[in-house]
């Protein structure tokens, strides 16, 4: 089955060249458009894509707003990838922070934007560049370093999460632990439980706003 993408994005230039760009892989199948953030939960309803490519800046609702939306009122939401002009934009931690899975700079070349797509699709990992690690780590804020300490977070766990703010798949974590996929399945989902996270994005996000992590 191909992973279904929605675009929502205000320019229909933008919208045109990604969609150019994802149906000219056989594995990506772009299901639907939007102009604005305010159309968003009804299509995803509707369509029930696997991937939302959502600019953060729009009418009528900003896609942080249309991030909060979807996860909020959609059952089994999709991924939502955000498509920025700036990564160290301020309203791309925001949607982060939100719950979006990643961000993907609409400068990218077309093999960037198909390989995030794939990514995020797959929920094995995040884009997590420096900008966005600085940002999070200005974020910092108690309720972050509360959750962390009352994890209780087992030293392999704690290794494991550093790995991840690194950006690293879970296959590439089992070659930097050396031990087998599922293992490292098996200490992602304790670590997510363990922090309340929804995705790994936000067990990051804890992880650099309570300092456990420091940006490079």
């Amino acid at each position: 089955m191909p992973v279904t993408v929605l675009l929502v994005d205000d320019e229909p230039l933008v919208r045109a060249g990604l969609r150019a760009v994802l149906e000219a892989q056989p594995d990506i199948e772009v299901v639907g458009e939007a102009g604005d953030g305010a159309s968003v939960v009804p299509l995803v309803r509707q369509l029930r894509p696997d991937v939302v490519a959502m600019d953060v800046r729009m009418p009528l609702l900003d896609g942080i707003e249309a991030t909060r939306a979807v996860l909020r009122t959609v059952d089994s939401p999709p991924k939502i990838l955000v498509v920025t002009t700036f990564e160290n934009d301020e309203y791309v931690y925001q949607a982060l922070r939100a719950g979006a899975d990643g961000f993907l700079l609409k400068r990218a070349r077309p093999s960037e934007i198909v390989h995030a797509v794939r990514l995020v699709a797959e929920g094995d990992t995040l884009l997590f560049p420096a900008a966005v690690r600085a940002l999070a780590a200005e974020y910092g804020n108690r309720q972050a370093r509360t959750a962390l300490a009352r994890a209780a977070l087992t030293e392999r766990e704690e290794a494991v999460l550093r790995l991840m703010a690194r950006g690293l798949t879970n296959v590439e974590i089992a070659a930097e632990l050396i031990v087998g996929t599922e293992t490292v399945k098996s200490h992602v989902s304790a670590i997510l439980a363990k922090l309340g996270a929804r995705d790994r994005t936000q067990a990051v996000i804890m992880a650099y706003e309570s300092g456990f992590v420091a940006p490079a």
